[in-house]
């Protein structure tokens, strides 16, 4: 074979190994990945989803009535919740801060929440009026901080028939420059189904938590729970999303025994911070919300780890993904000893 031949055949097999490696690296990053369910995963996989009640925090810088930067005043939003449902209640506060982060003196001089139709129907419009305060009591935690908040109570504040969008706008001021702040929140006035108690078992090697419900309104439920250890050290996501008839139902939360297996969590474990909410395809909102279960939900006994299998998960999908990611492997390893061996004949 001539130079130009050898060198083209070199070029060949160099392609076909990074196609063979690529493929062995595809497969074994599925095989890991889904080693566990889609619904009981590690919990350091979602970051977002540890602290699910945590406040939502947002700063930006304030601007006028012409929507111009103000230089210099930045401010700093908070509200506990963005879904509502039924009798909930909202909070939300407001704070002014320089470049360096130091509180400024605000003036909140009105606030009001109003219905955002999200339909070219004409709707009529709600609204009412807001206070915030900064002066200790209500939904203001400390008097004199700088941290204005107000409370916003759906259910008796005029929305109880109303499902949709509403937008808190307040008119602040700072640095003798004024400016808005502006919430929103969805709301939706029927509570789907409220929770009853919790039931756990070790059942196929996993642990389950059954979340009893009354279910008022039958359709999909999703619904999400967080599990830590017994130091507090978050381990595990956990989903149920399936249908469900009305009446007493089951929502089954499994820990995979895989998971449990591989990651040694100290016993008990404990199950807190559920969430729930019925989905409503083709609408908006697309969701009922059922009431936060915050705080510790249940605690396990405790097992030992032998208790719980060490098989992975296994789906139909799961292995029609393997079979044909472990053929693209074989098919390229093939090439590349076939590529290899003309090469060592070549010489």
């Amino acid at each position: 074979m001539s130079a130009a031949g050898q060198q083209a055949q070199a070029e060949k097999l160099r392609l076909w190994q990074a196609r063979y490696e690529r493929a062995e690296q595809v497969y074994a990053s599925y095989r890991d990945a889904t080693r566990y369910p889609h619904e009981s995963r590690p919990l350091a996989d979602h970051p977002d989803q540890v602290r699910p009640f945590d406040p939502v925090t947002e700063e930006t810088p304030l601007r006028d009535a012409k929507g111009d930067v103000v230089k210099g005043v930045r401010l700093r939003t908070t509200q506990d919740r963005v879904f509502l449902s039924g009798t909930d209640v909202a909070r939300f506060s407001i704070e002014a801060l320089n470049e360096e982060g130091q509180r400024l003196p605000l003036i909140v001089r009105g606030a009001a929440a109003q219905s955002v139709p999200d339909t070219r129907t004409p709707v009529p419009l709600i609204q009412t009026d807001l206070a915030f305060a900064d002066n200790g009591t209500g939904a203001d935690a400390l008097a004199g901080d700088g941290v204005h908040s107000t409370l916003l109570s759906p259910a008796q504040q005029g929305f109880g028939q109303y499902d949709g969008t509403i937008r808190i706008l307040a008119q602040v001021a700072a640095q003798g420059r004024q400016g808005v702040a502006h919430f929103d929140v969805v709301y939706a006035p029927a509570v789907p189904a409220t929770w009853l108690g919790v039931r756990e078992a070790v059942e196929g090697g996993s642990l389950h938590f059954y979340l009893k419900a009354q279910v008022r309104t039958a359709g999909r439920y999703v619904v999400s729970g967080r599990v830590d250890d017994a130091q507090g050290k978050p381990f595990a996501l956990v989903q149920f999303n399936q249908e469900l008839g009305s009446g007493e139902q089951e929502m089954r939360l499994q820990v995979f025994g895989a998971l449990i297996r591989d990651k040694a969590p100290a016993f008990p474990l404990r199950l807190r911070d559920v969430e729930g909410f019925l989905l409503i395809p083709d609408r908006f909102p697309d969701r009922a919300l059922m009431p936060r279960w915050a705080g510790l939900v249940h605690q396990s006994a405790s097992y030992p780890l032998t208790r719980f299998a060490p098989d992975e998960w296994i789906s139909e999908e799961r292995d029609r993904y393997l079979a044909e990611y472990a053929r693209d492997a074989e098919a390229a390893r093939r090439e590349v000893d076939a590529l290899t061996r003309q090469s060592i004949e070549a010489k």
